[in-house]
């Protein structure tokens, strides 16, 4: 049995969770857990990023398999060897991105929000991700695969000599890489930090972007880390690493992400400082990395966070199972809601989950944590299970299960219900013209798997800055 099943069994049975208790709170069949459990399928990244943020944690695994990219894979189908040619020519007076591990893109569509940049090229294993990429990307060609299979014409015909190469390989199963010089292309025990590697030696751009989650940090007691963090410099770009908690730039969720920058002609790196306040206890500790909210004189400069209400208080209000397609007439829209409209006419993904007369009954007691609830009404659970969202705080970070409220921390803070898609959406930075593709089901997992767009801008201003 591989660590990452054992793992999966300790945490279950640490906090005395039946399988079918764990299966309700991921919102997955019970069979799945008894797999995972077993080792018989690896575990999706949504599914470990779900249970990390409950409070588990996944050592590495002595002996893992080939893993493949792309985020959350084994929930989608995959489509090996489908290529979609970008349907618009590149704009010549544009910086050309490539976006490894692309998902839907919403890292890279934040590089193109700040008109400088336009996405040529992305790559991932699902076809639906690949599709919704497609739909938001009309200058990328884009092919459907592993990144083990991508070989260097591709990127040549593709590629469009990039500026910048950005991607967040899944997070599951590193293992420390070994030196750079040893690593052969093709070869099957890469991981795919070291295909990320690969693939930036094949096309050199001036900058090179690296995003994972920030417990990649303390990953391997800090080795894995600092061998990816090698290996970008053997290559020859000049690193530098922050953790980034978007709630401190305006995003109204709190999440985090690891973010390494390279810089081929060792330039430095000029880090933007918080635009907005909001204190909470950071993933990554007293990290040299960490940018943090500063006190004093400039604290007092800074904005106040942007809230769940600031971001979705225009949606119409709805009822379990409802679903609504027309604005609300708001006059007075704050300016993160005017920034998502973006000039929609009609409103898409505005669809409340239907919900059991038992959930309902949970959803009308729920509090701030699963406590609030009456005692017995649940009869296992995480402490954010079945637990309503602050309408005055930006959101905790949201999962692939927000439309379920037996997930992390997704119930409405007035309305009771979950989540829409259209309110992840929202809190993840997607514009409401952004267009997402396949089943509903397929589209929430979408949605909480991506990098915020506006986190994507971020950084994109900050290379345009140190360039």
């Amino acid at each position: 049995m591989s660590t990452v099943s054992t793992n999966i069994r300790k945490f279950r049975q640490e906090r005395r969770l039946r399988q079918r208790d764990l299966a309700e709170v991921l919102g997955i069949p019970v069979s799945d857990v008894a797999k995972y459990e077993r080792g018989f399928e690896e575990l999706p990244q949504g599914l470990e990023s779900a249970l990390v943020s409950l409070g588990a944690s996944f050592e590495p695994d002595p002996s893992p398999q080939r893993r493949l990219c792309g985020e959350g894979y084994v929930t989608s189908k995959a489509e090996t060897g489908k290529i979609v040619k970008r349907s618009r020519d590149l704009d010549p007076q544009k910086k050309a991105v490539v976006d490894l591990f692309c998902g839907v893109g919403g890292f890279s569509h934040g590089f193109e929000l700040s008109d400088e940049f336009e996405v040529s090229c992305g790559i991932d294993l699902l076809g639906d991700r690949l599709d919704t990429f497609c739909s938001n990307h009309p200058s990328a060609s884009a092919y459907g695969g592993d990144i083990r299979e991508v070989g260097v014409d591709f990127f040549e015909e593709n590629g469009a000599s990039p500026f910048v190469v950005v991607g967040g390989p899944p997070c599951q199963g590193f293992s420390s890489l070994r030196p750079y010089r040893n690593v052969e292309w093709n070869d099957p025990r890469n991981n795919l930090a070291e295909e990320f590697v690969r693939s930036v030696a094949v096309m050199k751009p001036e900058w090179i972007v690296f995003e994972n989650v920030v417990g990649l940090l303390t990953h391997g007691n800090g080795k894995t880390f600092a061998s990816i963090e090698a290996a970008f410099q053997e290559i020859g770009y000049r690193t530098s690493v922050r953790v980034i908690n978007g709630a401190h730039f305006g995003l109204p969720q709190k999440r985090e992400r690891l973010i390494l920058i390279g810089s081929l002609r060792q330039k430095a790196v000029d880090w933007p400082k918080p635009t907005h306040r909001f204190d909470q206890k950071s993933m990554a500790g007293r990290s040299e990395y960490l940018i943090r909210s500063e006190s004093g004189l400039f604290g007092y400069s800074l904005e106040d966070a942007v809230s769940f209400s600031d971001a979705t208080s225009d949606l119409p209000e709805l009822a379990s199972g409802q679903k609504a397609t027309e604005y609300s007439d708001a006059t007075d829209l704050t300016p993160f809601q005017s920034e998502m409209r973006a000039g929609a006419s009609k409103l898409t993904m505005h669809e409340a989950t239907r919900h059991s007369d038992k959930m309902l009954e949970i959803i009308r007691h729920s509090g701030a944590n699963i406590h609030a609830l009456p005692p017995g009404m649940v009869t296992s659970g995480f402490s954010s299970c079945y637990s309503r969202l602050a309408a005055d705080e930006p959101s905790t970070t949201i999962t692939v299960n927000f439309v379920h409220p037996a997930s992390n921390r997704c119930i409405h803070p007035t309305q009771d219900r979950a989540l829409t898609p259209r309110e992840g959406a929202r809190l993840q930075s997607f514009e409401d013209t952004f267009e997402f593709v396949g089943s509903r089901s397929q589209i929430v997992k979408q949605i909480g798997n991506a990098v915020p767009p506006l986190i994507g801008k971020l950084v994109a201003e900050t290379i345009l800055r140190s360039d």
